[in-house]
């Protein structure tokens, strides 16, 4: 393990350097690791620990052909290591939940049956388990419960995994019946590729996860976009200007920067004039938003996003009506312009 100082807090993580994969692959030797679900994460997951030597198998219905044709396309092979969810959560002594929140909810009645004494259930969300209430999933008492969360999506988990990097990951321990439930999580984080494992909780997992989400990950970076995009249009900016000064720069020029040494580092690559400005509007911002983060994080917390989600995602229509928000998103004039500057890109024309 390696200790990092971070300003007086000590935190305590796992690399790659003192838990290599050979150590994963002696301590899952004896494992059968089922995949239940090959969505986005499933399907990363799996073709990494594949890609690493362990035992997988892939559970995925046919009722969803769109995923099933990937798994065959992938090379997973029909009554060898491609089964249905239930035969392949019969079969894995590893049983790692990666289904929708929603779907886990409702196939939770056909899984639980599955879970034999020293089993291990795995989830890379701490959704169901923190909110057990609403979702029903309650384990037995004689399996371990483990939870390794990447953080990024499944596509950034395979792709930084074939460039060698991995994504970081936290990693925590709900129950441990077997006394091998610590060892067992950290191989499998190790497994998936991850660039380092950091120890959390479930509820600190689901906490910052949908925090983040609803925040700087998705809602606030998308709704502020539109904010800054829209003043610049209503004042007589083209969209070609106001895209890119708001979306463009960031994602091609900015952003690079911070990933490469952090934010200070960003600032002080940039004009003074830039500086200054960011500098004094900064806590601006910062002061303005932080009682919308406080809103939400309770919100969060109390369950009601919880219910939210698994109303919306529950109701017949919820695909309908989904696709038509993100078209509308779509064919809004700012990506709609993000569409054309994106093709006049060099690496993009002809």
């Amino acid at each position: 393990m390696v200790e990092l100082d971070f300003g007086g807090i000590k935190e305590t993580v796992i690399t790659r350097n003192e838990f290599p994969v050979d150590k994963a692959r002696k301590i899952l030797k004896d494992e059968t690791i089922a995949i239940l679900g090959y969505g986005i994460q499933g399907r990363a997951q799996s073709l990494n620990m594949r890609d690493n030597g362990f035992n997988v198998i892939v559970g995925q219905s046919k009722k969803f052909p769109k995923n099933y044709q990937q798994a065959l396309d992938d090379g997973w092979i029909p009554g060898e290591t491609l089964f249905s969810l239930e035969e392949a959560a019969q079969r894995g002594t590893i049983k790692q939940y990666l289904l929708t929140d929603a779907a886990q909810k409702a196939l939770w009645p056909t899984i639980k049956p599955t879970l034999k004494e020293g089993d291990a259930l795995y989830f890379s969300h701490g959704f169901s388990i923190v909110y057990r209430k609403l979702t029903g999933v309650v384990p037995p008492q004689n399996i371990d419960v483990i939870l390794v969360a990447p953080k990024g999506s499944g596509t950034s988990v395979r792709k930084n995994f074939l460039a060698g990097s991995g994504i970081n990951s936290s990693f925590a321990v709900h129950q441990d019946f077997t006394g091998r439930a610590e060892n067992r999580v950290k191989a499998i984080g190790i497994a998936i590729g991850s660039g380092y494992l950091f120890p959390t909780t479930f509820e600190k997992e689901v906490y910052s996860d949908l925090t983040g989400e609803r925040g700087v990950l998705m809602g606030a970076l998308a709704g502020i976009m539109e904010a800054q995009y829209n003043c610049l249009r209503e004042n007589g900016h083209s969209p070609s200007e106001a895209f890119n000064e708001t979306v463009e720069e960031l994602t091609q020029s900015l952003i690079r920067l911070v990933d490469q040494n952090g934010m200070d580092w960003m600032y002080n690559n940039c004009s003074e004039t830039a500086r200054i400005g960011a500098l004094r509007w900064k806590e601006r911002f910062r002061d303005s938003a932080k009682p919308l983060f406080d809103s939400l994080y309770e919100l969060v917390a109390s369950g009601e996003e919880v219910k939210i989600v698994l109303e919306k995602s529950a109701e017949s229509d919820y695909a309908k009506k989904l696709a038509k928000e993100l078209e509308a998103m779509g064919n809004s004039e700012m990506w709609r312009a993000g569409k054309t500057v994106r093709s006049l890109r060099p690496d993009r024309q002809s």
